[in-house]
């Protein structure tokens, strides 16, 4: 992959997508809560943070925040990530939120037979009100400089206005030699409503076009682009690999400008306990991660997101489809033993486990 060296770019990635205020129950229920901890989070940005925090990359995210004490908050939870903010757009509070507001996602982690559960919370957010034309693209592409740019089909999925903006960035990352990534991840609660399947298809494939490094799993790629994978339920397991497989061969026979597509497998044995690798298309060819059985799981949620920040460490630093993939399976497996939607882990933490160590203290 044709990847920018550093020494010319102000940014190695940059995210375009919706930050949220997630309020976690812990080991308890939303409905039954009196009391929530509060962390950031957003499928997007949540790839620029672990590229930060544990990679130690260079990262902005590009988003829109309701100016008052709830936006203030998430910008603080943003700073602790080192991630940059000079490209959030403030937007005025009205004082009740009737046209502008902060998006809430109350998250149940899940525990055994009981999965985890997501309530979102983020109807007229000023990141969906963000429009075509508010971003100045040039100006970040064309003259500060940016090695990997970063979005995904939550944020287009928020409005008509979202996937203009999308589209209008991937573009210009494409004019400007920016490699382009997109996570697919189709979430059915925000597509039911603006017209389902047919609406993410419909805006995901205009948006496939501009896409160097294509990621989902086997729902993400039948949902949002049309592909069925044969034989598989909704729990992809590595005997059904070769059926993967056969998917994307068809899909990067459509879409020539895939440079490499990737997914994790998961077999979700209980909400505490999944198998769980990865796979990597790249150059006509793929490349499996190392398998891990019976994975023990504090948070599911952010772990493909964690995926996709060490597949990206992967290419920029060794810019090896094999070597990438195996940071993303790690980098994966490690957000998920913490709390939150964010990764705690650091790079030795990740190598460590790509190189087969253990649980053993470290002291």
């Amino acid at each position: 992959m044709k990847i920018k060296p550093a020494d010319a770019c102000e940014y190695d990635l940059l995210a375009l997508g919706e930050i949220m205020l997630r309020l976690d129950p812990g080991e308890g229920r939303v409905r039954t809560a009196r009391e929530f901890r509060a962390w950031e989070g957003g499928g997007e940005y949540n790839v620029a943070r672990g590229l930060r925090r544990c990679f130690g990359l260079r990262t902005g995210v590009v988003t829109a925040l309701a100016d008052n004490d709830v936006g203030r908050l998430i910008e603080d939870f943003i700073l602790q990530g080192g991630v940059d903010t000079s490209l959030i757009r403030w937007v005025p509070y009205d004082g009740v939120g009737r046209s502008v507001r902060n998006g809430l996602n109350f998250t149940e982690r899940g525990f055994g037979i009981r999965g985890a559960v997501g309530v979102s919370d983020r109807g007229m957010t000023a990141a969906s009100q963000i429009r075509p034309g508010d971003v100045d693209w040039e100006d970040i592409f064309g003259r500060r400089g940016v090695r990997w740019f970063h979005t995904g089909g939550i944020y287009a999925a928020l409005s008509e206005n979202s996937a203009a903006v999308v589209e209008e960035a991937v573009a210009a990352a494409q004019k400007h030699g920016t490699i382009v990534s997109y996570d697919l991840n189709y979430r059915p609660s925000l597509w039911k409503a603006i017209g389902g399947h047919a609406k993410a298809q419909e805006v995901n494939r205009r948006i496939a076009g501009n896409v160097d490094v294509m990621i989902g799993n086997e729902e993400d790629f039948t949902a949002c682009l049309g592909f069925e994978v044969e034989g598989v339920d909704e729990n992809i397991s590595s005997i059904e690999v070769d059926s993967f497989k056969r998917m994307i061969s068809r899909v990067v026979k459509e879409f020539t400008n895939f440079k490499a597509t990737a997914t994790t497998l998961r077999t979700v044995k209980t909400a505490t306990v999944n198998d769980w690798g990865a796979i990597c298309w790249h150059d006509g060819n793929f490349h499996e991660a190392t398998h891990r059985e019976n994975l023990e799981i504090l948070d599911r949620v952010g772990g493909g997101d964690s995926f996709a920040s060490g597949l990206i460490y992967g290419f920029l630093s060794t810019n090896d489809p094999q070597k990438a993939v195996e940071y993303g399976a790690a980098h994966g497996a490690l957000a998920m033993t913490t709390p939150g939607d964010t990764s705690m882990a650091n790079l030795a933490e990740v190598e460590k486990i790509m190189s087969g160590g253990g649980a053993r203290v470290v002291r």
